[in-house]
């Protein structure tokens, strides 16, 4: 309960104050980018349960000739790998904590495809709601290894409190102004899940 409403109060303030800048992005990718300036995306929640995630876009929609999608490093632009790195792509994800899609700590929302690839110890990470920022985020980010992040988002589970809730949002900080993790080496965002035992 205290978790929740430190979520709703936090959350509301941040939305409040990170307006003007809110706007600011949002208009630049606009420009940049074009319409809509918002990413949205289904996303498992608290037991799996959809909801949309809301970022900020990063990526054009360039496609192949034959339609697909190009892949994520010849679609992330230089406005979207600057917004990334210093995480304000993911200012939009106060709206979801403030309607208790997430929670302002916790894992991470990974994509549905990947839920039916858990183990029942991996999915365990869906005990708690999905956070804007967790555990793993401050151990590697997207450099850490699968293993590594599902290992960290467990013991999350079985640990979590409210210092450590308030050592991760710190240690976030640091993150996010050293810039640390961005990338996964080699990739231009995060590797592919594949199942147990992925890299």
């Amino acid at each position: 309960m205290l978790k929740r409403t430190i979520d709703v109060v936090v959350s509301a303030a941040a939305l409040v104050v990170l307006s003007p800048v809110m706007a600011a992005i949002a208009a630049v990718v606009a420009v940049r980018l074009g319409r809509p300036v918002l990413f949205t995306q289904q996303r498992p929640g608290w037991h799996h349960r959809p909801f949309t995630i809301y970022k900020f876009r990063t990526m054009t929609d360039a496609r192949d000739a034959d339609g697909a999608l190009l892949p994520d490093e010849q679609r992330l632009t230089r406005l979207g790998r600057a917004l990334r790195s210093t995480s304000l792509d993911e200012l939009p994800e106060l709206f979801n904590v403030l309607r208790g899609d997430m929670s302002l700590v916790g894992p991470r929302p990974w994509l549905f495809k990947y839920v039916p690839l858990y183990t029942p110890e991996q999915a365990r990470r869906a005990e708690v709601r999905p956070g804007l920022t967790g555990l793993a985020q401050v151990n590697g980010r997207n450099a850490a290894t699968w293993d590594q992040r599902f290992a960290l988002d467990v013991h999350y589970v079985d640990h979590h409190n409210l210092a450590m809730d308030l050592r991760i949002i710190f240690q976030t900080v640091l993150a996010v102004v050293k810039r640390d993790g961005i990338s996964a080496e080699g990739h231009a965002t995060m590797t592919e899940f594949t199942g147990n035992g992925a890299p």
